[in-house]
């Protein structure tokens, strides 16, 4: 059985609720899934002005729990067409890992948000991957497969990169089925290639 770890950083709970999905999808593949997130770093009282989702429930993970897992599936929200700071932050105090090559041979994976249709979901993902290809992590996106991600009937997050959600300007718009469903999709598929690399 696979060990995933689905780490999200999510200031207005979007990512937080594709989390859960990508970690339902994990589970549904036979996966044992944990979802935790990445510790915030603007202060409570800036937060709070802010709007911010302060009553989420996953605990906070550390760096060097990383090892543990075989599988882990990142989320964060675009911040200017890259990962949001928070979640940066968290990656950037894996050197120990990556000097003793803990994360070599497990696979990464990215979901993302942003507010409108082209803002930034894919240069997101795509700046993210090398964090996992310096590791020496086996990188797995959103096939295809998933065919939900094709036409034009409605506006919706996915990429053949990874699962995604459009929030609007104000925060307003929820993740959608079909993109709950893009997420569980990529639970599933992560967990699957990490049971087979096993």
């Amino acid at each position: 059985m696979a060990k995933v770890l689905v780490l999200y950083y999510s200031a207005y709970g979007h990512i937080e609720t594709m989390a859960y999905a990508v970690a339902e999808g994990a589970k549904s593949a036979g996966a044992d899934v944990t979802v935790k997130r990445v510790p915030e770093l603007v202060p409570t009282e800036v937060a709070k002005a802010s709007h911010y989702k302060m009553d989420q429930s996953a605990p906070i993970a550390t760096v060097d729990e990383l090892a543990d897992y075989d599988a882990i599936i990142v989320g964060a929200g675009t911040r200017f067409g890259t990962v949001a700071s928070q979640m940066r932050n968290f990656w950037d105090q894996t050197g120990g890992l990556w000097f003793t090559g803990k994360l070599v041979g497990k696979v990464g994976s990215v979901f993302t948000s942003s507010a409108t249709q082209h803002g930034g979901q894919e240069s997101t993902i795509l700046g993210f991957i090398p964090t996992f290809l310096h590791q020496g992590m086996v990188v797995a996106g959103l096939p295809y497969a998933f065919q939900g991600q094709m036409g034009v009937d409605e506006i919706k997050g996915g990429s053949p990169y990874g699962a995604s959600t459009i929030t609007d300007g104000d925060g307003s718009r929820q993740p959608s089925a079909i993109e709950l469903e893009a997420a569980k999709y990529q639970g599933a598929h992560v967990a699957k290639i990490a049971a087979k690399l096993g």
